[in-house]
């Protein structure tokens, strides 16, 4: 087959790989001439997806993948046109479709018959159908359902182990046309695998949902679930504090039978996912106000950790506060809705001088981010535990001779290493 795979990030470029190692003939298309140099080059543009550097390097140099910035030279006669491109939520919480408007023009323009597209973006429910396809049909002259297809299929895999996730979990579909769904439906069996799975009552695999909106739906009922158990277990850290009860302990005991799942709580939510896709869901479900709840609980906890820092110390003016960690989750190298800026933009606003550390981020990195990296730890009189980065297990008191105080987020720190500073711990007496 010929695939073209619109968005070579984190997510799309694995994919592209997966596809190639196929056997399949894949062009990658990016508005970024840099991360399409290096595909060409078959050296992996990010750093940290486990396997994606050995299948750069045998796909591309096969001549089964390749990648550029020019959607003619990937979409006409293609059998297959994946669409990876971001889609955000804008200052007031509504979808901003811009870059997938312009793709979606794009493809358009070079559409030709009996061409297979897959939007594997999370969209709010409704968009596929209702958006994606008059655009395509209006733009390309032809007619959707005969002369070509269009089918959701989201995206179900973390960054740094995207190959393992795609033969772990079931790989979801919904078409417009039942025509459509089959075609997907041997499409993804050509290009996956899966594992095999005895929990899942049905054979792990392509499932197909009937409807490309029960696709959506599902995307995004699986991710604001967990934004609001998050945020269930945000509220119940948060009212331990006030009764002095370690919330973990009681997670735990929840937890052991099975009808219980409460995640843990922490100091932030952050990723391409989870503070956006909730976001999505409301823009199509006005009434779910249990939704919104969790999402401004969650939005506000940086927030909320920061005043804790204050009330710790009395006042924060003229005060370094080192910020440890960027990611918003360990071991990745990711800052998108990190909770950091908040952070940052908190301590400033409180008179602070915030400072951050991350074992993934270069200095010069960390300025390009707009947040400041911290020079020397002597300078150091406070610290906020914003990443359980393994990393930073080995850091102590002694490593910092004026810390007054510490704020840990992540109940990930051992309060019996910080000698004399005041130590403060989300969920945990």
């Amino acid at each position: 087959m010929k695939i073209a795979v619109i968005g070579m990030g984190k997510i799309g470029l694995p994919l592209a790989a997966q596809f190639a190692s196929k056997g399949h003939f894949v062009v990658g298309v990016d508005i970024n001439s840099r991360t399409v140099d290096l595909i060409n080059a078959g050296r992996e543009p990010f750093p940290g997806e486990t396997g994606l550097p050995a299948a750069l390097e045998a796909t591309v140099s096969r001549g089964h993948l390749r990648a550029t910035t020019a959607y003619e030279e990937a979409v006409p006669q293609a059998d297959v046109v994946v669409v990876v491109v971001p889609l955000f939520v804008d200052e007031n919480d509504r979808p901003e479709f811009g870059w997938m408007d312009s793709a979606t023009a794009s493809i358009g323009s070079y559409l030709t018959k009996d061409t297979l597209v897959i939007y594997e973006t999370t969209l709010p429910i409704g968009t596929t159908r209702g958006r994606w396809k008059p655009q395509l049909e209006a733009i390309s002259g032809l007619l959707e359902g005969s002369d070509f297809h269009v089918v959701f299929s989201p995206e179900r895999v973390l960054t740094g182990r995207v190959f393992e996730d795609l033969k772990k979990y079931p790989k979801l579909i919904g078409g417009l046309s039942v025509m459509g769904a089959r075609i997907a439906k041997d499409f993804y069996e050509a290009v996956l695998d899966f594992d095999l799975r005895d929990d899942l009552s049905t054979k792990n695999g392509v499932w197909d949902l009937g409807t490309a909106e029960a696709a959506e739906m599902a995307k995004l009922a699986e991710t604001t679930y967990r934004d609001v158990n998050i945020g269930l277990a945000n509220q119940f850290a948060l009212h331990a504090d006030e009764i002095g009860v370690d919330v973990y302990k009681v997670i735990e005991a929840c937890n052991s039978q099975p009808y219980s799942h409460i995640h843990n709580p922490g100091i932030s939510v952050g990723g391409h996912c989870i503070p956006v896709y909730p976001r999505l869901y409301l823009s199509t479900d006005s009434r779910a106000g249990v939704v919104q709840a969790a999402r401004e609980l969650n939005a506000e906890m940086p927030t909320i950790m920061t005043s804790r820092l204050r009330d710790a110390l009395g006042s924060l003016k003229h005060t370094t506060v080192l910020v440890l960690g960027i990611a918003y989750r360990s071991g990745v190298k990711e800052d998108a809705f990190s909770g950091v800026h908040v952070l940052d933009r908190e301590l400033k606003k409180l008179g602070a001088t915030p400072q951050v550390a991350d074992p993934y981020y270069s200095d010069d990195e960390i300025v390009s981010l707009g947040l400041s990296p911290c020079i020397d730890f002597d300078s150091v009189e406070a610290i906020i535990l914003h990443t359980d980065h393994p990393e930073f297990r080995g850091l102590s008191a002694a490593n910092f001779p004026r810390l007054r105080a510490v704020v840990d987020g992540r109940n990930f720190l051992d309060s019996r290493d910080w000698g004399a500073a005041s130590f403060t711990s989300l969920g945990k007496p």
